[in-house]
């Protein structure tokens, strides 16, 4: 009758015999609602840590993964290059070569025309002599 009265009064005595405002049940909701509150939270910073590890990892390969990339296109234009100046090279080689066979050209038709100079010369030193 006493604990109904105190009921009434929204009074309560928990399993020790303490006097309580709520009552035992939702006491026993209340303090297992706060360790699962004090769990998440726990999970909570556990997942911001590895969250926050993964992000670190996740920028570091980034950077990496840019310093390679800024080395392939680096490598990339050196070979452009490289194949411009090969190119380059080629094109100054076959001017060189059309050069020297205009060369040797002009060169064959001046030592026919000698040959003929010499040629003509030997047939009058001939005639000279014969009609000596």
């Amino acid at each position: 009758m006493a604990d109904e009265a105190l009921a009434k009064a929204g009074l309560h005595f928990d399993e020790l015999n303490k006097i309580r405002v709520l009552e035992p049940e939702v006491a026993q909701q209340t303090s297992e609602l706060k360790e699962d509150c004090k769990d998440f939270v726990e999970k909570i910073g556990d997942f911001q840590k590895i969250v926050g590890t993964f992000i670190e990892v996740v920028d570091n390969v980034a950077t990496e993964v840019e310093k390679e990339k800024m080395k392939a296109i680096g490598a990339r234009n050196l070979l452009k290059s490289i194949a411009k100046q090969r190119e380059s090279h080629q094109q100054q080689l076959r001017a060189l070569i059309t050069e020297k066979k205009m060369q040797l050209e002009r060169l064959r038709i001046q030592h026919d025309a000698l040959v003929k100079e010499e040629s003509e010369q030997n047939d009058f030193i001939e005639q000279l002599i014969l009609q000596k």
